[in-house]
């Protein structure tokens, strides 16, 4: 039993290389476990090397030389707290004029310096504060959480997940993501029915949090074709959960210039000699053409500077080097994007999220032809109008049934004795969402019922001849 406990925590410790999120209050950082790399979150450095062997979820405690150590379980009310009982009635008497402390910010350094923990610097404030004791208990309370939250030396390491990554993001970075909140991704997963051994479509310029966090429910199961801009696609989000190599075998990109010539079938004359067959053919002639420029340079240089035929010899095999390398990048580019295609001409996706800073209309119009019928899509926006313009534009062309157009609110609650109430600082707002759920259109009808009918040709033509030779005989009977 001891063993299988054994191995049920390894699952869940901390391992060299692992991503993860640190935490200290309502702050987050994403990291990476690796020895002996100084790590700077909320104004302090330490190394992540304690960490290695403990469970994910443990406090730490930063010593001297930036070591952790592991914090000791909750202990009894500390000193600060048992003062915290002693207060006063109202706060009517308390005039904020700066003079209530005793100490100073150099006090305050010189006592860090000594080595004491954030707990004691905290009951020293408590000490020398001429106030304190005049304050009611709420009061109190509110400074000593305050102060805790300001010399507290204590840092959480949590395992990444979709809610963590995504709160991070919205409090440091909200522009990055596109200012969605988590509760709207959240919604997004739901609305656009992710589940494992599904067919995802995504289009995102979230740096790949919304892509994480499919394939995070996905669990691993199925194919996730990534669309994207530009030369490549934007993956930090994703990497920051620390998938295992499995999950990245069902992840497929394609880029989006691409998706109206494979819609037309016209893919394979874009890319040109690589679809007759052939994809090293046009590499090496290109390669040929952009080595003479600089063959031709590098002799008159020779000539020039007089180099020895040793370094000529040298930076020309640096060169193919570099020439073979790309070779070999190109083709692996292409051998990726040729299985892409294959994966999106059957055009029998399961699902299509979409969260963009682009306008999302042209994207949405050229995605949904790859998505089966009746199959989910979601489409976030920060803003109203450009959800409000597809919407407009599905209801007119068709193809699409459900469609609403939501957006979502969040506010938090202080939940404690006798003082609940919303916190007084809220999200502004979560975005919009729009979704709906594909249906055959009419040009889909008649395809398929020109299918079926060139299936049943056969058919028919045997019942014709089988009626004219029953026709004939009833003939030379009579």
């Amino acid at each position: 039993m001891a063993d299988n406990g054994d191995d049920v925590d390894a699952e869940y410790r901390i391992r060299d290389g692992d991503y993860i999120v640190l935490k200290r209050g309502e702050v987050y950082k994403a990291a990476q476990i690796q020895k002996k790399r100084k790590v700077i979150f909320e104004k302090q450095w330490f190394f992540l090397d304690n960490a290695v062997g403990e469970l994910f979820g443990t406090t730490f405690e930063i010593q001297a030389g930036g070591t952790l150590k592991p914090h000791a379980p909750k202990q009894a009310p500390s000193a600060a707290d048992k003062e915290a009982k002693e207060a006063g009635t109202d706060n009517r008497n308390i005039v904020d004029d700066g003079k209530s402390q005793k100490l100073t910010r150099d006090d305050i350094e010189m006592l860090k310096e000594q080595g004491l923990k954030g707990q004691e610097i905290v009951q020293q404030l408590i000490d020398n504060s001429t106030t304190f004791k005049d304050k009611t208990e709420f009061a109190q309370d509110k400074y000593i959480k305050k102060k805790k939250k300001k010399y507290d030396n204590n840092v959480t390491v949590l395992k990444p997940c979709t809610r963590i990554l995504a709160m991070m993001y919205h409090g440091r970075e909200p522009g990055k993501i596109c200012h969605l909140r988590h509760d709207t991704l959240a919604q997004m997963l739901t609305l656009g029915n992710i589940h494992a051994g599904s067919k995802v479509l995504v289009f995102e310029t979230c740096a790949g949090l919304v892509l994480g966090a499919v394939m995070e429910r996905m669990g691993g199961y199925g194919s996730v074709v990534q669309f994207y801009p530009g030369g490549g696609p934007t993956r930090a989000g994703m990497e920051n959960f620390g998938f295992p190599p499995h999950f990245h075998e069902t992840l497929h990109e394609f880029p989006l210039c691409k998706v109206n010539a494979l819609l037309a079938g016209k893919l394979g004359a874009e890319w040109g000699p690589e679809a007759s067959g052939d994809p090293q053919e046009e590499a090496p002639d290109g390669a040929e053409g952009e080595e003479e420029a600089p063959e031709e340079t590098q002799e008159m240089e020779v000539s020039a500077e007089g180099e020895d035929s040793k370094e000529k010899e040298r930076k020309e095999k640096c060169r193919e080097k570099k020439v073979q390398e790309r070779k070999v990048k190109m083709e692996e580019k292409r051998r990726k994007l040729v299985a892409t295609a294959a994966l999106l001409e059957g055009r029998d996706a399961d699902g299509l999220v979409i969260a963009s800073r682009f306008h999302p209309c042209p994207v949405l119009l050229g995605l949904l032809k790859f998505l089966a019928p009746s199959r989910p899509f979601v489409v976030y926006c920060q803003y109203r109008e450009p959800l409000i313009e597809c919407y407009t534009k599905l209801r007119e062309q068709g193809g699409a049934i459900n469609l609403r157009l939501t957006d979502s609110w969040l506010r938090h609650y202080q939940v404690l004795p006798n003082r609940t109430h919303p916190v007084l600082l809220m999200s502004g707002g979560g975005g919009y969402l729009l979704t709906g759920i594909t249906v055959a259109t009419e040009t889909d009808a008649a395809a398929v019922t020109t299918a079926t009918q060139a299936k049943e040709e056969e058919p028919a033509s045997k019942r014709i001849r089988l009626e004219e030779v029953d026709g004939t005989s009833s003939n030379n009977d009579a």
